[in-house]
């Protein structure tokens, strides 16, 4: 049974359809999150990237990572529905093997250093057990803006 669903995951994130990246959370720590993405053939990416041959893009998996760190960030804050985790930086990403339709992507992102307004994690992306991608990267918690 997952930690969190996606309601769970929509209280603390800010992201909806069709950018919200992950699905639920299946491990919840004090320095570490496992989030899972079921990859499907109807993402609205894939028309474009690419036709005939659909691949996850790279960036979209950075920013699934980034989501799940989010998640991880924000639990521990009791002001949480006032902050919104920003991604800052991403250094030495890796991309393996490409994520298609029918892959479930499980992402593990663990805190390196964290402070209050600001993060660095390390996310790695496995389909199965193969280890499909991987970063280091900083995350920045500040104010949520007024409505406009």
């Amino acid at each position: 049974m997952p930690i969190l669903d996606i309601a769970g995951i929509q209280d603390l994130l800010p992201h909806r359809y069709p950018f919200l990246l992950i699905d639920r959370i299946e491990v919840l720590e004090e320095d570490s999150v496992v989030a899972l993405k079921n990859v499907t053939a109807n993402e609205p990416y894939f028309q474009g990237h690419f036709p005939g041959y659909p691949v996850m893009p790279g960036v979209l998996i950075v920013e699934a990572m980034a989501q799940a760190a989010g998640v991880l960030v924000l639990s521990k804050m009791p002001d949480r529905h006032s902050k919104t985790v920003y991604l800052a930086t991403v250094e030495g990403a890796r991309f393996r093997r490409p994520v298609v339709p029918g892959d479930q992507l499980r992402l593990e992102v663990k805190m390196l250093h964290g402070r209050p307004t600001r993060a660095k994690l390390e996310g790695k992306g496995y389909v199965g057990e193969t280890l499909v991608a991987e970063a280091i990267f900083m995350c920045v918690l500040q104010d949520k803006a007024a409505p406009q």
